[in-house]
């Protein structure tokens, strides 16, 4: 709960006439801003004249002639409707005189857009405060209500431009228990976004009653209250927020002695002035400390009015200020009346509560757990069978019961012996539907022997499926040592023939290699010999390079049919010739096999290696055969170099460096 004085503010209006009173604006001695109004003694009264020339009115705030309406509206508006969002009611209203822009402060001018009043801009700054709190939920309805001689009428009712106004049906003040006013015939239409809002609001305006008068050509002839409703739901909380944020503008007053007006246009005065003086009385009434009696029923407006003045509201008066000399007088009887609206103390209180829904629902379990109670006090006992919606109920409940984690979780049916007896049946049923565990039908199985079904077929029986279990069992071993040793064989088979491979090529390639310097080194034992000599020695040596040639090609194709042969050997040995029996176990074994993936993968593995060996020794022998070709040619070019003389003795001509290159790139392939 927050204690506030009602919010008071001056603007004065501005004027274009030179006759204007003589007014300042400075601070007290406080610091509050102030108000100085000053009234010249006239002649004409005469030399004894005790009439007061200075009067000084304190404000919240004051705004002089060249102020503009945003500024007006962030001083006085903002901060109230910022407490009505948070859930606190709100009222601003303008009071004075007629002509002295009220209207203007409220509704704005219709000319140029930053003439917008109040009204329009607080349905502005609502609508883009909700778009950034988007955890919260708000809603906004709108009522406008006109009182037009102290009647109420629904400015948003559709039917008010096609109808008289006393044909209209009439707003009522109804008042509940708690003294809570209630309005009947008063709609409220909700506002989904500001140009919705926006529309309500011009349509209201539309309807208004206005009359030109001596004072004011287009003057408001009745008291227009312009209601803004808003709830707020924070998600995932329970509790709701709601506030009124109530936006009034007065009916002028008005001398009328002084404008002279008559007809409807009096009438009229009378009921503005007389609703005025009832609002007077309120507000005196409230200032007196010791006054036990408010006049809220005196009028429409004070009724409605009634948390406004005095109540659960952050109230907020605009005090509008003509200082033309003519209206001196009515200023200074508003700024008056300012000073006494300021001496209000308002208790604002939050304006929140509980979801109607949950609430309802609270309240339906506190229903039926005191009939419950009341049924176990008066021993009343129920013989009747239950329905299908409690067996459903029960079924869920004892679900929910087992699924919730809490270990302080309570399955609470109420005190009804049916629905317990119920509870405990489908928990028993739960637990019995519940398969055991493997181990534990073990155990029992090994615990309790003689359950079993001991009879001689059963004895028969199980033991020709041992018998058959130990004899496929031998088989699989069998089986598993003779692939081991097939898997080793043919590990070493592989291993073997690829070292045969290595020890043939390195033994023609050292063949190879000392062939040319045994050459060389025979022609230079042959310098001084004959020519036959030299020419027996290329023959010899041609010759022993065939038969390491064919020795070579007899090895590699030696170990090749080694391996083979060795392969099929060992296949047949370890198949044999093995019964369909056997034979299926085998089959079963090896697609059963853990380890047989890796075994075809092995395989895979040693057949690509085959491949690729025997490849390089086709490439091996390839390479020895145009060795071979190369030497005999080289021989022959030998045998012609030394039979000519075109060759010093130990040179050797350009052809036989080409074939010896030849032969040295054939080593490295």
């Amino acid at each position: 709960m927050v204690k506030q004085t009602i919010q008071i503010f001056a603007r004065i209006k501005p004027t274009k006439q030179t006759k204007t009173g003589l007014y300042e604006i400075d601070d007290d001695d406080e610091g509050c801003p102030r108000l100085q109004l000053i009234v010249p003694r006239e002649l004409a009264a005469g030399f004894i004249n005790n009439k007061k020339e200075n009067y000084s009115f304190r404000f919240n705030k004051i705004f002089d002639q060249k102020t503009l309406q945003d500024e007006v509206f962030a001083c006085v508006a903002q901060p109230v409707i910022d407490n009505a969002l948070q859930g606190f009611n709100g009222t601003i209203f303008a009071y004075g005189q007629t002509g002295s822009g009220k209207t203007f402060t409220i509704t704005g001018g219709p000319e140029r857009y930053s003439d917008r009043g109040i009204i329009p801009r607080s349905l502005s700054y609502i609508f883009d405060t909700v778009e950034k709190q988007p955890d919260k939920v708000y809603t906004v309805h709108i009522s406008y209500l006109e009182i037009y001689n102290e009647n109420g009428y629904d400015l948003l009712d559709p039917k008010h431009e096609a109808a008289k106004l006393e044909e209209l049906p009439k707003v009522c003040l109804m008042e509940d228990a708690d003294q809570n006013i209630h309005l009947k015939n008063l709609t409220v239409h909700q506002a989904g976004s500001e140009e919705d809002a926006l529309n309500l609001l011009f349509m209201g305006d539309t309807n208004r009653m206005i009359a030109e008068t001596p004072m004011n050509q287009a003057s408001s002839r009745s008291h227009c209250i312009f209601t803004v409703h808003l709830t707020c739901k924070e998600e995932g909380s329970v509790t709701i927020r709601k506030a009124k944020l109530h936006l009034v503008d007065l009916a002028g007053s008005e001398r009328v002695s002084k404008t002279g007006v008559n007809g409807a246009i009096l009438t009229e005065a009378k009921y503005i002035n007389l609703s005025l003086h009832y609002l007077e009385q309120v507000i005196l009434a409230l200032s007196e400390k010791n006054r036990q009696h408010v006049p809220y029923r005196n009028s429409m407006m004070t009724s409605v009015l009634r948390d406004s003045l005095g109540g659960n509201c952050m109230t907020t008066m605009i005090a509008t200020c003509s200082l033309d000399k003519s209206n001196m007088d009515e200023s200074i009887s508003t700024c008056r009346f300012a000073q006494r609206v300021a001496m209000i103390k308002n208790e604002v209180t939050l304006n929140e509560e509980l979801d109607p829904r949950l609430l309802i629902a609270k309240l339906k379990r506190e229903n039926a757990e005191l009939r419950e109670q009341l049924a176990m006090a008066t021993g009343e006992q129920l013989s009747e069978e239950l329905s299908p919606e409690n067996i459903e109920r029960c079924e869920n409940s004892v679900k929910f019961y087992l699924q919730d984690s809490d270990p302080e979780g309570t399955l609470n049916m109420g005190h009804d012996l049916r629905k317990i007896q119920r509870c405990f049946r489908i928990l028993k049923r739960y637990v019995l539907e519940k398969p055991q565990a493997q181990p534990q039908q073990v155990e029992a199985f090994s615990r309790e022997p003689s359950s079993l079904d001991v009879g001689p077929y059963r004895d028969t029986e199980t033991r020709k499926l041992k018998e058959l279990l130990e004899q496929r069992d031998n088989e699989i071993n069998i089986l598993v040592n003779m692939l081991k040793l097939e898997r080793k064989r043919a590990s070493d088979g592989q291993r073997s023939a690829l070292t045969m491979a290595s020890r043939t090529s390195v033994h023609s390639v050292h063949n190879v290699n000392s062939e040319p310097l045994n050459g060389h080194h025979h022609q230079g034992e042959a310098a001084n010999t004959s020519m036959d000599n030299g020419k027996g020695d290329l023959i010899n040596r041609a010759t022993s390079e065939e038969n390491i040639k064919r020795q070579d090609t007899f090895y590699v194709s030696r170990s090749t049919s080694t391996t083979i042969d060795d392969g099929d050997s060992m296949k047949a040995k370890i198949l044999g010739d093995m019964s369909l029996g056997r034979q299926e176990a085998f089959d079963i074994f090896m697609r059963d096999y853990r380890d047989r993936d890796k075994i075809e993968a092995n395989k895979q593995f040693l057949k690509k290696r085959y491949t690729e060996a025997k490849a390089l020794g086709e490439q091996l022998n390839n390479s020895k055969q145009k060795m071979n070709h190369l030497k005999k040619i080289l021989a022959q070019i030998r045998i012609q170099s030394e039979m000519s003389d075109h060759a010093g003795p130990g040179g050797d001509n350009q052809m036989e460096v080409e074939v010896r290159k030849q032969v040295e790139e054939e080593k490295f392939v």
